[in-house]
């Protein structure tokens, strides 16, 4: 299969075009009275569950970071409509769903290492603390002797 057959999202990982549905709808915004007559508007359709070119942690990512452009079946739903052609809109949605699948490839964060104070930090804190204590105390009622 060639390469321009296949989306590019990380290293090692690829979709195949002919696992993207398109279908062009008619889209409100820009356009003047050509937006009532042309379907500019894309409707880009990706079976993220049943996709054979994406790891499953990078699938189960995905259809997270997907919120509610994804359906109950696993599938990506991404519309794009900001441009007044056809073309540019295809164009918008495809990187948007790159964009999001290559979000989703990305590696989880380094665990966290616990650290804690060093034992001279400890010292000088409650050394501070006595001293503020003692403040404390000196403002009591004098004692009338």
């Amino acid at each position: 299969m060639a390469a321009a057959d296949r989306l590019h999202i990380a290293p090692g990982i690829e979709i195949r075009e002919d696992e993207l549905e398109e279908s062009f709808i008619r889209a409100s915004g820009p356009g003047g009275q050509n937006v009532n007559k042309v379907a500019a508007a894309v409707q880009l359709r990706f079976d993220a569950a049943s996709s054979p070119g994406l790891p499953e942690r990078v699938r189960d990512n995905a259809l997270k970071l997907a919120g509610q452009r994804a359906t109950k079946d696993g599938v990506i739903v991404i519309e794009a409509a900001r441009f007044r052609t056809q073309e540019r809109n295809r164009t918008d949605a495809r990187e948007r769903l790159v964009a999001l699948l290559a979000k989703a490839a990305e590696p989880p964060p380094k665990p966290r290492k616990k650290t804690k104070p060093s034992r001279g930090a400890v010292e000088r804190r409650l050394k501070e603390k006595a001293g503020r204590a003692g403040i404390k105390r000196m403002r009591g009622k004098v004692d009338g002797e």
